[in-house]
């Protein structure tokens, strides 16, 4: 069973009345009932108002997949839960970033890179193209698929190269934009998902929703849960794989942070 915890900064949901109507419960709750409907997956959920954000580093330890979706609090997330998050997934921890999470400081900090973009808001219609046809994250779509509504997001996108781009979108307006991308952050695996504006019913979607199932099932790591993946150590003196003689000057006594 991959434990899935769908975060959501459930701001749009409690202000905005047209937000609150296709999502009466949020966000979060409609996409972790999505990935629950998948026998495999059993998500939880949490949000910005939550004590800690609802992300400590006991829950971060029994959850495989991190799904993100934030917006308009960007800077109140907590640099402390940036931090907890990130090393969960450099220990194996998957993570799923939503719609506009690709400004949330996780995302950021992950890609080292400003995550920019350009973008309008004017309900148009939205091609997403499959890519990668043979990606685990595409298995089961058809070619391409439509989406009626959406906030438009175009290219130029300040990311770094992705290991696989699964999915391109093009909009009514003529743009276009990666919208499906794959990264490797130490031992966990992220992906970078476009669609999902709050006011259009997008996680209703059948396609949408066998995306993040698939998504999930892609991240997770199961050595993770094992135990089996660890940090890299700091090689003392005495443990080099060759014999080697240790010469000054040096920094560091005996016994010192691993120097003997």
């Amino acid at each position: 069973m991959i434990k899935a915890l769908v975060w959501g900064e459930n701001i749009h949901e409690r202000e905005n009345e047209v937000v609150a109507g296709v999502y009466p419960d949020g966000m979060h709750a409609c996409i972790a009932a999505a990935l629950n409907a998948d026998p495999g997956i059993q998500a939880e959920t949490a949000t910005l108002q939550d004590p800690e954000h609802g992300i400590t580093a006991e829950r971060l330890a029994r959850t495989d997949i991190l799904l993100w979706w934030g917006h308009a609090a960007h800077a109140d997330v907590s640099d402390v839960v940036v931090q907890l998050v990130a090393d969960a997934v450099y220990s194996g921890m998957g993570l799923i970033l939503l719609h506009s999470a690709h400004f949330a400081k996780i995302f950021k900090h992950l890609m080292g890179t400003p995550c920019n973009l350009t973008w309008r808001e004017a309900g148009e219609r939205e091609r997403l193209w499959v890519t990668a046809p043979g990606h685990p994250i595409a298995r089961g779509l058809p070619p391409s698929f439509v989406l009626e509504r959406e906030e438009m997001y175009g290219e130029p996108f300040g990311v770094p190269e992705a290991l696989e781009t699964v999915f391109i979108s093009w909009f009514q307006g003529g743009e276009v934009f990666r919208s499906g991308l794959t990264y490797r952050r130490g031992a966990g695996n992220v992906f970078y998902f476009r669609p999902g504006h709050e006011t259009y019913p997008t996680y209703y979607d059948a396609n949408v929703r066998k995306v993040l199932t698939n998504a999930v099932h892609w991240a997770h790591n199961p050595q993770r849960a094992t135990g089996d993946i660890h940090a890299a150590p700091n090689v003392r003196v005495n443990a080099a794989p060759e014999k080697i003689v240790a010469r000054g000057p040096r920094l560091h006594k005996d016994g010192e942070d691993g120097f003997r």
